[in-house]
Formats: C-alpha cells, sequence, structure tokens
C-alpha cells in the first residue's frame, strides 16, 4: 500500500480541474522566478554601469565638454540618459534664446519637464515585471488552496465509495490532496520577497535618481545665468559636485 501513496500517485488520480491548477502554479512560478534572475542581474548591471559614467561625468572639465561626450553617447544607464536630455536641453535652449534673460526662465521650465519627464520614463521602466511578481505571491496560496479542497472533495468521494473510512485510508489521499497547498506556498514565498526587495531597490535607486537630477538642474542653470550675464567663459563643473553626487549615489 505504501507504493501507492505519494506525489507521483497523487498526479495519477488528477482530473482535468487539478492538472489545471498544477500547470498554473508552475506557470506562475516559471514566470517568477524568470523575472527574479532577470530583473536581479539587470539592476546588479545598472549599478556597475551608473557608478562608472558618474565617476566619468563629473570630471568633465566643463559643460561644453559634457556636451561634446554626451552627444553621441548612446546611454547605457538612467543617469547618462538623464544627463544627455538636460545637457542637449539647455544648449538648445542657449543656442534659440542668444542670452535673453526673459527667455532664460522658460528655459529652466523646459529643462524642470526634461529631468522629470527622463525620471518618470525610468520609474515606469524599473516597475515593469513586479505586476506579475506580485500576482503569484498573492494568488498562488489561494490557487493552492482551491486545488487542495478539489483534491480532499475527490478524496472523500473514493474514500465513500470504496466503503473504507479507516484513518490509514483517509490520511493518504488527505495528505496528497494538501500538497496543493505547499506548491502554492512553494511559488508564493519567494515571490512575495522578491517583490518587497525589487520595490526596495527601485525606491532607493530613483530617490538617487532625483538627487542626480537636482544637482544637474543646479549646474546647467549656473550655466545659463553665466550665460545671460555674458560671462566669457562657460563655468567648469564644480568641484564640490562629485563629493556630493557620490554621497547621493554611494549605493549605487
Amino acid at each position: 500500500m505504501e507504493q501507492e501513496l505519494g506525489f507521483s500517485h497523487f498526479l495519477a488520480q488528477m482530473d482535468a480541474v487539478g492538472v489545471g491548477v498544477l500547470i498554473l502554479l508552475l506557470s506562475l512560478s516559471v514566470v517568477s522566478w524568470y523575472l527574479i534572475i532577470t530583473k536581479s542581474f539587470a539592476n546588479f548591471i545598472a549599478r556597475r554601469r551608473a557608478k562608472l559614467f558618474l565617476s566619468t561625468f563629473w570630471r568633465f572639465d566643463s559643460l561644453e565638454t559634457a556636451h561634446r561626450e554626451l552627444r553621441n553617447l548612446v546611454p547605457d544607464t538612467a543617469f547618462a540618459n538623464l544627463a544627455k536630455l538636460g545637457v542637449a536641453s539647455v544648449a538648445g535652449a542657449s543656442l534659440r534664446n542668444s542670452g535673453d534673460p526673459a527667455a532664460a526662465g522658460a528655459s529652466s521650465e523646459y529643462l524642470i519637464r526634461t529631468l522629470r519627464n527622463g525620471i518618470n520614463q525610468e520609474a515606469a521602466r524599473v516597475e515593469g515585471g513586479l505586476t506579475l511578481i506580485a500576482t503569484a505571491g498573492s494568488a498562488a496560496p489561494y490557487i493552492g488552496l482551491f486545488g487542495t479542497v478539489w483534491g480532499i472533495y475527490h478524496a472523500l468521494i473514493q474514500i465513500g465509495l470504496s466503503g473504507q473510512s479507516t484513518l490509514d485510508k483517509v490520511a493518504g489521499p488527505v495528505g496528497e490532496a494538501l500538497i496543493m497547498t505547499a506548491l502554492g506556498l512553494a511559488v508564493a514565498i519567494p515571490a512575495v520577497l522578491s517583490y518587497n526587495a525589487f520595490v526596495r531597490q527601485n525606491r532607493i535607486w530613483l530617490t538617487r535618481l532625483e538627487a542626480f537630477s537636482h544637482d544637474l538642474f543646479a549646474l546647467l542653470t549656473l550655466r545659463e545665468s553665466a550665460h545671460s550675464q555674458h560671462t566669457p567663459r562657460s563655468p567648469a563643473i564644480p568641484e564640490t559636485m562629485p563629493a556630493e553626487i557620490r554621497r547621493n549615489a554611494g549605493g549605487c
């Protein structure tokens, strides 16, 4: 009789509903683990690239140099994309405004919108896939519980038809049906833990991107102010900026 018990025996006794529940749980597990692995790797690469870009960006001796270097750059990190958008918008506004003080305010507003749009795009990107992970974490236990209830229902019917209701006859089928609950928890627990970890990482990442955008805005508006006063040379990137941005992005 012991050979009849176990997961293989449970699979052999499953009907179409049970098979559907099992396939759904396995699909949620595969999708969630794929997203967990790919997003973890992407976040690791993004932090490495961000740290490398920031160390390079704050070594530029002037904004003209930054614009020249960023113009043909294909951004591989959100920080590079934000810097390229900001520097390009200010460079284009300078050509259009030609030092007009009234137009400088409009340029600042345009720069704010540009930086905000870049941050919003990055926020939408980093949230990709989190909905599926959250769905797996919240729905999998209930799907497994449904499979357990369905399995126990069929197990009790079979016990009733056999006319044997002793404990050893009941424990095997009911225990096998509880496998669905265990599978549901096995899918849900990693998904919930990873979802919470990704949400925290995204919050820290966007906070550092916001800090970089504030530093970038201050630097670019300083340049515009110097141009409006007809300063003969654009200011170099302040030496105090690298230390500040390293504090803001030290965990990238």
